[in-house]
């Protein structure tokens, strides 16, 4: 009978949220594949465990796997671990467990701390739909064209942002968004110096100037509806409606235009354009 490959969530810095059953998996499985058994070595003696270690990471994750499916086709339980939260999200492991699917393997998760939902619980942003950006790209076209494509996205958005590059990734968000658009940042979620910051990405990125360090996960809210824009003769009917009451034709036409968020020179010309 084939092993099971076990995914199993390990906290993202209080040990207490490891969940009994999941520490009760590392004691008795075969084999922990870890990203950096030296870290997962340190959980491993908190739970009282002395199984094996082998380190899966995304330099050998493609030479591992053979490997690992010979232990699983022995009859062998093989537990999956990241460095801290629930594997694969943007850490290695799907190539592993998609080549164990196919195989056949029963493939269990055992779910626990996820930085992406902490920091997304706390946020006070909506949940209903959301998207997972991992890290952005640190340059080039591929940079320029994610934060292209995140402006207009309408779902809160959850990034992870490396500490040495927050000033910059918050700054460019900023700009590709808009420096007003609502973001939460979580800074060492569960850990002893948890910090949640809140406000608008142009004051988030000025805090960043100033310094964030540790983990950091950034929610940011979703653009707002589009305005359906106003045709010329919509405005025209408008201004006309207000000038009808007295206001005078240039207040009439400064009040369309922030009404109908456009330009006072459209509203202007629409209403010149009328008029000859």
């Amino acid at each position: 009978m084939a092993g099971r490959l076990l995914v199993v969530a390990t906290p993202i810095g209080n040990l207490g949220d490891l969940s009994p059953r999941a520490a009760e998996a590392l004691r008795s499985v075969d084999l922990v594949l870890a990203e950096d058994t030296r870290r997962t070595g340190t959980l491993l003696e908190h739970v009282g465990a002395s199984v094996p270690q082998r380190s899966l990471h995304e330099h050998n994750e493609a030479d591992r796997i053979a490997e690992v499916l010979d232990l699983l086709a022995d009859g062998r339980d093989v537990a999956l671990v990241c460095d801290a939260g629930t594997p694969v999200v943007s850490d290695p492991g799907y190539r592993l467990i998609a080549a164990a699917a196919e195989a056949g393997v029963r493939v269990e998760p055992l779910p626990g701390a996820s930085a992406l939902l902490a920091a997304l619980a706390v946020s006070g942003l909506p949940s209903d739909r959301v998207v997972f950006e991992g890290f952005l790209p640190r340059k080039g076209r591929a940079r320029t064209e994610r934060l292209a494509e995140l402006s207009d996205e309408r779902r809160t958005i959850v990034l992870f942002v490396s500490p040495h590059r927050a000033d910059t990734d918050l700054a460019d968000l900023a700009a590709s968004l808009g420096g007003d658009r609502r973001a939460v940042v979580g800074r060492e979620l569960t850990k002893l110096h948890e910090e949640v910051l809140r406000g608008t990405l142009d004051g988030l990125a000025a805090a960043a100037e100033e310094g964030l360090r540790g983990e950091l996960t950034v929610v940011i809210a979703g653009a707002s509806e589009p305005v359906p824009s106003a045709s010329p003769e919509d405005l025209v009917a408008r201004v006309r409606a207000l000038v009808a009451t007295g206001t005078t034709k240039k207040e009439a036409i400064a009040a369309v235009a922030t009404a109908a968020k456009v330009p006072k020179r459209e509203v202007y010309q629409a209403v010149l354009d009328a008029d000859r």
